[in-house]
């Protein structure tokens, strides 16, 4: 097993309410629907408060093409990776002292939002003190079920060096993807729901050193995680990239996905480890939106109280895609623990596909 040990989140300068943005699309589709006004109440129904943004608003006013939109994300993504991470080293929540870039011997970088290359971890490292040798392991391109893939990830790798400790940097924004010229229902939904943010999560092996670090007596281990992967389904969501950028793929029929097929995946999961989804006190769930929840808690028959912070991480912070989850980790992570409780992170995303990955609440090593 290995052990999340401690956790960081940055977010960009702009916070925005959500019935600025809901008046910003107004007169942004007012021509191209004429029930505009009937298609904004998934503005006031979402259950977002408020959201975070690269760019202030009026930014979006005027088209901008992908090289402009793309510079801003790399200096961004940089600015909020190195916030986070530091976050995260410094966090005095779980840590007893401060953790150095040095003691680290991976970075996962995560993201979907942008493109770079060399990738971002290589410019985190010129940015901060990591040593030379450390690896690097960017994963692009799996959009909202990013965080929980990078966790599980970490996990395999600690499994493989028991003495590592990796970093989880997850970084997205989602606003810069917005474009200009799309006036599909899909570009208004996402203009309703997507944000900005970043996260890092320090996952360490069960005889790292830094495990003493920790001034929390009983922390969340990682047992196991599972991809699954449906078939023909690759135009529920993700991106279609065409000259001008990255243009949101988002089906109406997600919310009945999750509703028929989820439901099954996570009881096989589950009863692999001999668990079932009753004996998981915390669900630690992207909040993709509101329907996304409602149909976690129909189809799962997971209580409310259950993906409370869930729901309170898409009121303050809206849909980040892939750091989300690691926002909610973060809060349920605070709450005090027993030993023995079950955790179950969950992210869904393109291909279409869902990212399992259950813990348990043990004491340190």
């Amino acid at each position: 097993m290995s052990i999340i040990l401690s956790n960081g989140v940055a977010t960009p300068p702009y916070v925005i309410e959500q019935k600025t943005t809901m008046d910003f699309a107004r007169q942004f589709f007012q021509k191209d629907f004429h029930d505009i006004e009937r298609l904004l109440r998934i503005f006031q129904n979402g259950r977002i408060k408020q959201r975070y943004f690269a760019a202030p608003l009026d930014w979006f006013q005027t088209s901008h093409t992908f090289s402009e939109k793309n510079d801003l994300y790399c200096r961004m993504a940089l600015d909020l990776s190195i916030e986070a991470i530091n976050a995260c080293l410094t966090n005095h929540d779980y840590l007893r002292g401060p953790v150095t870039p040095d003691q680290i011997d991976a970075i996962i970088f995560v993201s979907t939002t942008g493109l770079a290359t060399p990738s971002m971890d290589a410019r985190i490292m010129n940015a901060m003190p990591f040593g030379s040798h450390t690896k690097r392991i960017p994963i692009w391109g799996l959009g909202c079920a990013g965080g929980t893939a990078g966790l599980a990830r970490a996990h395999e790798y600690c499994q493989a060096f028991p003495h590592a400790a990796v970093l989880v940097v997850s970084v997205e924004l989602c606003s810069l993807t917005f474009q200009h010229q799309d006036r599909s229902k899909s570009n208004l939904i996402g203009v309703s729901l997507f944000a900005d943010g970043a996260a890092c999560s320090l996952i360490v092996g069960e005889e790292s050193s830094l495990c003493e670090q920790t001034h929390r007596g009983i922390v969340p281990k990682i047992i196991t995680s599972e991809s699954t992967l449906l078939h023909d389904a690759e135009d529920v969501m993700g991106w279609e990239i065409k000259d001008d950028g990255l243009y949101v793929v988002f089906s109406k029929s997600i919310p009945n996905l999750v509703a028929q097929w989820l439901q099954p995946v996570v009881s096989t999961f589950l009863h692999k480890w001999e668990r079932s989804i009753d004996e998981v006190q915390h669900m630690i769930a992207h909040p993709g939106g509101r329907k996304v929840l409602e149909a976690y808690e129909s189809s799962l028959k997971v209580e409310r109280y259950k993906l409370e912070s869930a729901w309170d991480v898409l009121q303050h912070y809206g849909n980040m895609s892939s750091p989300t989850v690691l926002y909610v980790l973060d809060r349920v992570m605070k709450k005090e623990h027993q030993r023995k409780e079950c955790g179950l992170a969950l992210s869904l995303g393109p291909g279409f596909s869902a990212e399992l990955l259950l813990m348990e609440w043990e004491a340190v090593p």
